[in-house]
């Protein structure tokens, strides 16, 4: 068994809106050619998300000897703590979850997932209650999103799963063992910057621009991110530049669905900017569902 737990590889414990697994190529393809060959490098991600960048770089690359992951949602940062530091316990929280909704109805699941929403929103739950509820709305609400309202409540509505994989034993193992190698921060993206420095790398994920006025309903914080923030990322980008890192960045591409869009264009007209094509399959609306055109920003002369 041990041989087999150690052959696995850590991915993405739960689903998250804009998840970069399918671009894992092209972040690999924009990082210098000589990555692989530096030694004692810092690996910083101030938007960890579902962690798939953090996942394959930290298994792919092990001449990264230090790893700094933030986000500003605390139930998704507290969830990552309980994984490094209690994964047992998790366990067994989510296997219960697993065993008591599994059997039950359609109108039954509805019912429980509305309970474990309510007790999730309450704030009042200790780490190993807030993660494994966390995980169990991740793995059985619709798509898989996660949306707050103005108060910062989870809302989003009970998904159509007919056996949803609630604990992943395996891969939650192999996330915690990965995970030890990593510092977990809570907070503003900018609390980062003190790890800048010629060593260091980031990738940043942030939440991406909305291409249409109704393509926001994703947001993760009650505050958002709009324009001014994507602004205040991009003096955050020329800072950590200043200060020798490299960086590679991903976002949307307003102009793949407007041509004279140039929103990006104009504020990282100092750096390069790479499009790419993305599938992405969680959108309200059907007929947004597709390959659409993202970009990937750097400092690398190489891109």
């Amino acid at each position: 068994m041990k041989l087999f737990q150690d052959s696995i590889k850590a991915h993405p414990f739960i689903k998250w809106v804009g998840g970069k697994s399918q671009l894992l190529d092209e972040v690999k393809n924009s990082l210098p050619k000589n990555f692989a060959r530096r030694k004692n490098l810092t690996y910083v991600e101030p938007f960890v998300g579902g962690g798939a960048v953090l996942f394959w770089i930290l298994q792919e690359y092990p001449n990264i000897s230090r790893a700094i992951i933030n986000d500003v949602n605390p139930e998704l940062i507290c969830t990552y703590k309980v994984i490094k530091e209690n994964v047992d316990s998790l366990i067994a929280e989510l296997n219960e979850l697993q065993t008591e909704y599994i059997p039950l109805s359609t109108e039954e699941r509805n019912d429980y997932f509305i309970q474990k929403r309510s007790l999730f929103n309450s704030k009042q739950l200790l780490p190993i209650e807030s993660a494994s509820l966390f995980v169990f709305l991740n793995r059985t609400c619709f798509n898989g999103l996660y949306r707050v309202n103005s108060k910062g409540e989870f809302n989003v509505p009970h998904g159509k799963y007919k056996n949803p994989r609630i604990c992943d034993e395996d891969n939650l193992r192999a996330v915690s063992k990965l995970l030890q190698r990593v510092e977990i921060l809570c907070g503003d993206f900018a609390k980062t910057l003190e790890y800048a420095g010629p060593d260091t790398i980031y990738y940043l994920d942030p939440p991406y621009k909305p291409l249409t006025e109704t393509s926001s309903f994703t947001s993760y914080t009650k505050g958002g991110f709009d324009d001014d923030e994507q602004i205040r990322l991009r003096d955050f980008c020329n800072d950590i530049a200043n200060a020798g890192a490299i960086f590679v960045a991903s976002n949307s591409d307003p102009a793949g669905v407007n041509p004279e869009e140039n929103f990006f264009d104009k504020i990282y007209q100092r750096f390069s900017i790479k499009r790419v094509f993305a599938s992405r399959m969680i959108n309200a609306n059907p007929d947004g569902r597709g390959r659409i055109s993202e970009i990937i920003i750097s400092n690398i002369a190489s891109l």
